[in-house]
């Protein structure tokens, strides 16, 4: 089953970034996009994950699955963590990753897990 990971565009990195410059956010989603999403996953833009804060931003979220947001990854450095830690995140049934199979950033920058919806 496909799992979602949602790329916030609109995050800064708490930095003012001109006008005619693509965002930080916009950037993570077109790294992620170029590497090429895992098995099972499906890369989707979305324009605000309301933690700006903390940018960048992404959640990851499937059906039954618990959702997480994580906070403060950055477009250079991040992209081979993220993909790793969706494929992870999609191979599971419950949204669930043992700690220790988790990339560094996903156990270091969550800034969410919510619980899946009841049907």
């Amino acid at each position: 089953m496909t799992v979602t990971l949602h790329v916030c565009t609109t995050c800064r990195m708490g930095a003012p970034v001109p006008e005619d410059e693509p965002r930080p956010g916009a950037r993570l989603l077109e790294a992620l996009a170029a590497a090429g999403a895992p098995e099972g996953v499906r890369i989707v833009p979305v324009e605000c994950l309301s933690a700006c804060d903390h940018g960048c931003n992404i959640a990851l979220s499937g059906p039954g699955r618990w959702s997480y947001v994580y906070r403060g990854l950055n477009p250079e450095e991040h992209v081979a963590d993220i993909l790793a830690g969706a494929a992870a995140y999609a191979a599971t049934e419950d949204g669930l990753v043992p700690w220790r199979e988790r990339p560094m950033i996903f156990r270091k920058q969550s800034l969410a897990r919510i619980p899946p919806m009841e049907s």
